[in-house]
């Protein structure tokens, strides 16, 4: 049984230490980068297009209310021949109002399968994270210790025979 063990290659033990190193800087900032989509994306949907279609709904309603003035004021002058075109104004006002109201049910049916499809991905993202930097970190410590070890250990001379012998 030899006395000395056979260290062969520690420059391969480096070489993973440093290609792990580079694994954990190309992961973490593209891990960070699918946390912030999601986050653009719900800020997307709940902030801007909210409040995109909430204004286009007040704004929709109110020309919706002008058309059904002008309506009134046109069947109370008698003017018959200018309530076909307010009518049509006014149906033109009901659909835009209409369309709104449809796209803030979209808004809100799209939030929701935001939530509900992203929600079970984004935990799979930070549990891979929370792996990356304790776990995987860890492991580049224990490697950068092991590799100081058997580096040291080259550095010791081995028994000669004469110790041996004597012994």
């Amino acid at each position: 049984m030899p006395s000395q063990a056979q260290v062969t290659s520690i420059e391969s033990l480096e070489s993973f230490r440093a290609d792990l190193i580079i694994y954990l800087g190309q992961m973490l900032p593209a891990l960070d980068e699918a946390s912030g989509e999601v986050m653009r994306m719900r800020h997307w949907l709940q902030v801007e297009q909210r409040g995109f279609w909430d204004d286009q709904l007040r704004r929709r309603r109110r020309k919706l209310e002008e058309a059904q003035g002008e309506l009134f004021n046109k069947k109370i002058s008698l003017m018959n021949d200018s309530t076909v075109l307010a009518q049509m104004e006014l149906q033109r006002a009901q659909r835009a109002v209409a369309e709104a109201e449809q796209k803030i049910t979209a808004l809100k049916k799209w939030t929701h399968e935001l939530e509900r499809l992203a929600e079970p991905l984004v935990k799979q993202v930070e549990s891979l994270r929370g792996y990356l930097t304790g776990e995987m970190a860890m492991g580049v410590i224990s490697l950068t210790e092991a590799i100081k070890s058997l580096d040291a250990y080259t550095q010791v001379a081995p028994p000669s025979a004469e110790t041996k012998t004597s012994s």
